[in-house]
């Protein structure tokens, strides 16, 4: 008897939250995938699966891979770590148990499957193992300015990506030696965030972003923004291209 030939294993960029922004090459991955692997909090479908739901093809596998701790605990703590190292190893294996069986599995990632993306952990414990690939994404940062309409970098600038989960002095230090910033991950870290931006004078050039390309997104000025409460899937924006000419009418 033949041994079964080891399945497929591919990251799907889902786009930042608007299904249309989804690439061709990703609805082909979901529509031919015998099994749909999604992270989600416990109780959540997750918004990845919600952006490509439609393009499942009937009868496939489901795999739910439920986040065992979000914000409750702080993500230094050695407890945070550990529950979140095993839940990886956890869900890697139960990706390579389909794979084993010769099955495509398709891994969906908000955004794109290589930057800041939960795919990234499976695919440091399963590409070397199993013929893989990754399909990119429009990127939630991508997403925000075109939605926004705010031209982002030009010419020589640097632009620098930054999580708002960073220390206070290190998004200042940061934010002080560069151009243009995407700051991600605001949630409960935006007064922060407020006060590194205002230190290095870049509060006024600022645009904070909240569910990007969703039907519910919605995007102002962060020095308009009256309070410092905002979902996890914000973005602050802050653009280059100071010197800028403005057009004449």
């Amino acid at each position: 008897m033949n041994a079964v030939s080891k399945g497929r294993l591919i990251g799907v960029g889902t786009g930042p939250g608007d299904p249309e922004l989804m690439t061709l090459k990703a609805v082909r991955a979901l529509a031919e995938a015998d099994v749909i692997a999604h992270f989600a909090k416990r109780g959540n479908n997750g918004n990845a699966r919600t952006i490509t739901e439609a393009h499942f093809r009937p009868g496939v596998i489901e795999l739910p891979l439920l986040y065992p701790v979000t914000t409750e605990i702080d993500k230094s703590h050695d407890d945070y770590r550990s529950a979140i190292t095993d839940f990886y190893q956890v869900s890697a294996q139960a990706v390579a148990d389909h794979l084993d069986r010769g099955l495509t599995v398709a891994v969906l990632s908000e955004g794109d499957p290589l930057f800041y993306g939960s795919y990234m952990h499976l695919h440091i414990r399963l590409a070397h193992r199993y013929p893989t690939e990754v399909i990119p994404g429009v990127t939630a940062m991508s997403g925000c300015w075109s939605q926004t309409g705010l031209p982002i970098v030009q010419g020589d600038d640097v632009l620098t990506v930054l999580p708002g989960t960073m220390s206070e002095f290190e998004l200042t230090r940061r934010l002080a030696d560069t151009d243009a910033a995407v700051i991600m991950k605001v949630g409960r870290n935006l007064a922060k965030i407020r006060r590194a931006l205002e230190a290095t004078g870049k509060l006024d050039r600022a645009v904070y972003v909240e569910r990007g390309t969703m039907p519910t997104t919605h995007d102002m000025p962060l020095k308009d923004k009256s309070d410092d409460k905002a979902p996890y899937f914000s973005i602050v924006l802050v653009a280059g291209w100071t010197g800028r000419e403005e057009a004449e009418l």
